[in-house]
């Protein structure tokens, strides 16, 4: 269940096998969550108005108890408040094939789709979060200056153009 990375941060998961919905409708859910934190994904989820939101609850709360699960078992230091939704797919499960009447005693198949939802959290240092958020919000403000002050005179000079060829 554990899988410790380059970064030796130790993901958890958790899967639910062969529910039966197709896994693009189960992606339009699973990207809801991905690099949330766990908290904000379980509140998406709970009011997602899908029909594969409860499964979807459901498996990343056992994702969040292995987590901790683990950890105690383990002796590991997590924070199950920094946990955050590493990764969130569907894959495709196998698929039945059924048939349906059609006209003048024919028959057309088609098959139903089933998908594996498996979704892995990890644990966001608090350190990494503050650090990466820093820099973040000075850049954009420094540069927000300079890229009004480029757009004024492009916007002049467009203005001076479309009065030219009116003129014409």
């Amino acid at each position: 269940m554990a899988k410790k990375t380059a970064n030796t941060a130790p993901e958890f998961r958790a899967e639910a096998k062969f529910q039966r919905v197709s896994p693009q409708k189960a992606k339009l859910v699973l990207d809801l969550i991905k690099g949330q934190r766990v908290e904000a994904a379980i509140n998406t989820v709970a009011f997602t108005n899908k029909r594969i939101a409860p499964v979807v609850e459901k498996v990343l709360r056992s994702a969040v108890a292995n987590a901790q699960h683990l950890s105690d078992e383990r002796g590991l230091d997590i924070d199950l408040d920094n946990l955050i939704v590493k990764t969130a797919v569907a894959n495709d499960g196998p698929r039945m094939k059924r048939i349906r009447p059609a006209p003048m005693g024919r028959a057309f198949r088609y098959q139903r789709r089933i998908a594996h939802i498996i979704i892995t959290v990890a644990e966001k240092k608090a350190a990494e979060v503050k650090v990466k958020a820093a820099p973040a919000t000075e850049a954009p403000a420094a540069e927000a200056p300079k890229a009004a002050k480029k757009a004024a005179p492009k916007k002049a000079a467009k203005k001076a153009a479309k009065k030219t060829a009116a003129a014409e």
